[in-house]
């Protein structure tokens, strides 16, 4: 697997949404290159410590970038391939490694060969490209023949990955991203319902052009064992533990979080060493900062999203504590666009980036953070406190969700001087216990020696 993906913190962006492109595209337009405006982001990003970006779909599609027009092309609202090469380039000479979305599971109805069999019914060539088609019966569009929709929505075309044309398709589109844009790694769309034979020969065709590809997939339930392993993916998107960051915190209710992290991750956890992704809102969710109702819980949810195990992503906007809820059938309110240096004034914590850099700085000078065990000390209401371990650094995390400080006594992993590196002094543990004040709806993050 690629080993790099680690030691990442991720800035997830919808370019679609933040570069202001219109909601429907218009095939017949000249390009426009708005993703250009994304490269005004980058110092920003780097400046809260992310060294990879996952980017939402970019390439040619109807509205909103999960329904796949053409594979091979940037779509035309965010400007043309020369754009998203010459701003892949930017990225790495930032610092970023660049992670694309891939959306294999369908297309749109516009994909050129659904097209053909619009136009050719039974005597199209690519009949059998599309999952569930038959000619027997009619689409809800009034076609002449039915097919399969993802989760029932008929402007997305199911493929038929089985077929292998359909797959040297996709491959060959995918082995241009990499020779062509330079891309580091892709986050599979609806992964849960994508054939895993499939995703066992992408992933095989993907590492032989570039061993360091990284995939994550978008998984909501199951045993994310299925997805992730030597085989297939090298992680997933931890859906278990977003909804515990969350409604812990509005609840005032650690235990559920806690059980979450120790079934995962503790002793025997079903994940443990495996580097799952983690994320307190994105794309498809309401801001989290909406979640919450008060503001000042974004800071104990940071923390903790940032000494967890796995790898920490942070959604465009929400380290200003941007709010934004969905509506039926409109995800637009939580796709913005943003620019940069209007950010701050658009969310109710503009003060909380700095502190995400302060948390992505803490995360990135401790391997115990990054890639340590995941050991659980303490839990109460509004308490947590838990311990990472690796190759002789112990780092214990004591978090306080309460409007007040309060007394927290843990095991002590050892005796002695145990040293705060959010910066708030220094703390000595005596006879097995560990004994500190944590302060109000934040923490300490505390390195023995």
């Amino acid at each position: 697997m690629a080993g790099w993906a680690l030691d990442s913190i991720f800035y997830h962006v919808y370019p679609l949404g933040l570069c202001g492109a219109p909601t429907r595209n218009d095939f017949g337009a000249a390009p426009v290159e708005r993703l250009d405006r994304l490269t005004e982001w980058l110092g920003h990003i780097r400046g809260l410590g992310a060294n990879a970006l996952y980017l939402g779909p970019l390439f040619e599609s109807t509205a909103h970038g999960y329904d796949t027009a053409d594979y091979w092309h940037l779509d035309r609202r965010l400007g043309t391939d020369e754009t998203l090469r010459r701003f892949v380039a930017a990225a790495h000479d930032a610092g970023l490694r660049v992670v694309l979305d891939g959306v294999f599971n369908h297309v749109g109805r516009d994909f050129w060969a659904f097209g053909d069999v619009q136009a050719n019914g039974e005597r199209s060539a690519y009949r059998d490209w599309f999952a569930g088609l038959r000619f027997d019966g009619h689409s809800p569009y009034g076609d002449s023949f039915a097919y399969e929709g993802w989760h029932g929505h008929f402007d997305l075309v199911k493929l038929n990955l089985g077929n292998p044309a359909v797959r040297e398709h996709l491959f060959r589109a995918v082995e241009s991203w990499i020779r062509d844009f330079g891309i580091d790694g892709l986050r599979l769309d609806a992964a849960d319902v994508v054939d895993l034979d499939f995703q066992r020969a992408l992933a095989s065709r993907c590492r032989q052009l570039a061993p360091e590809f990284w995939l994550f997939g978008e998984v909501v339930h199951g045993d994310y064992r299925r997805w992730a392993n030597p085989e297939t993916l090298d992680s997933v998107t931890n859906y278990e533990t977003y909804k515990g960051l969350y409604s812990s915190l509005v609840d005032r209710n650690y235990f559920e979080i806690a059980y979450a992290l120790n079934r995962q991750f503790g002793p025997g956890g079903m994940y443990a060493g495996l580097p799952l992704y983690n994320f307190v809102d994105n794309h498809d969710q309401d801001r989290v900062a909406s979640r919450l109702g008060q503001s000042r819980l974004l800071y104990p949810l940071y923390l903790l999203l940032f000494t967890m195990p796995g790898v920490p992503s942070i959604y465009y906007g929400s380290e200003w504590g941007m709010r934004g809820e969905r509506r039926p059938g409109d995800d637009n309110p939580v796709r913005p666009a943003i620019d940069v240096a209007a950010g701050p004034s658009m969310g109710a914590e503009p003060a909380l980036a700095g502190v995400i850099e302060r948390l992505a700085s803490v995360r990135s000078g401790s391997a115990a953070l990054r890639r340590g065990s995941y050991r659980q000390l303490h839990v109460a209401a509004e308490q947590l406190g838990f311990v990472r371990e690796v190759d002789g650094e112990s780092v214990v995390v004591l978090l306080n969700a309460a409007d007040r400080p309060v007394e927290v006594a843990v095991p002590a992993p050892r005796d002695g001087e145990w040293r705060d590196l959010l910066g708030s002094g220094a703390i000595t543990a005596a006879g097995g216990v560990l004994r500190a004040e944590v302060p109000a709806g934040w923490g300490l993050v505390l390195r023995a020696g």
